[in-house]
């Protein structure tokens, strides 16, 4: 459905409610009025954009997976050389940082909640990943084309375990309130890499 610019504005401030919602307080817990709430519309407002609560959740991690890859994009779009590696990974610590370490990755949130009990949003949410990893990926085949790698290394498993270092680090630094565990994880990787690369 079309929607008129004032329309768009309404849409887009019961999604932005619904995903602070849903990050702070967990998919289960967070009602349709709550959301109606916190977004300052009325029932047949939000019902008028979106049918019900599970086209909400699906809106949210479409919006989440833009947020998360749009920062990413800062750093992997760069990535051609071990420095460039180097700078995407002080981005990551410097969000993780500005937050406190509060609240984690937001697509690993909604994973967590959502991959067991909605088929649907499991599958929407494994292409954001998938997305995030080819980001990843390009950028080491980049680095590959480029010399700073051995032509013989497997750029597709490098990422997804690059892309694994990530969550698990971000994962433990919400638990543990400190950066280090993003750092280390990340580091270990870059180090992996460095063993790769063309003297």
């Amino acid at each position: 459905m079309a929607l008129t610019r004032k329309g768009q504005a309404t849409r887009e401030r019961i999604v932005a409610a619904a995903s602070r919602l849903m990050l702070d307080q967990g998919v289960a817990r967070t009602t349709v009025e709550d959301i109606q709430g916190a977004a300052a519309v009325s029932p047949s407002q939000l019902y008028h954009y979106f049918p019900g609560k599970n086209a909400v959740v699906l809106a949210v991690i479409e919006h989440q997976t833009g947020q998360v890859l749009d920062a990413q994009c800062q750093g992997l779009d760069k990535l051609d050389n071990f420095d460039a590696l180097g700078n995407w990974r002080d981005l990551m610590v410097g969000i993780l940082t500005a937050t406190q370490c509060v609240g984690g990755c937001p697509l690993g949130s909604l994973a967590s909640d959502l991959s067991e009990s909605d088929p649907v949003a499991r599958v929407q949410l494994a292409n954001a990943f998938q997305m995030w990893e080819s980001l990843i990926h390009d950028g080491l085949t980049r680095m590959q084309e480029r010399g700073e790698l051995s032509p013989s290394a497997d750029t597709a498993q490098l990422a997804v375990a690059l892309l694994a270092a990530v969550q698990g680090g971000l994962l433990l630094s919400q638990v543990r309130r400190s950066p280090d565990p993003l750092i280390k994880s990340v580091d270990t990787m870059i180090d992996h890499l460095r063993t790769l690369s063309i003297s």
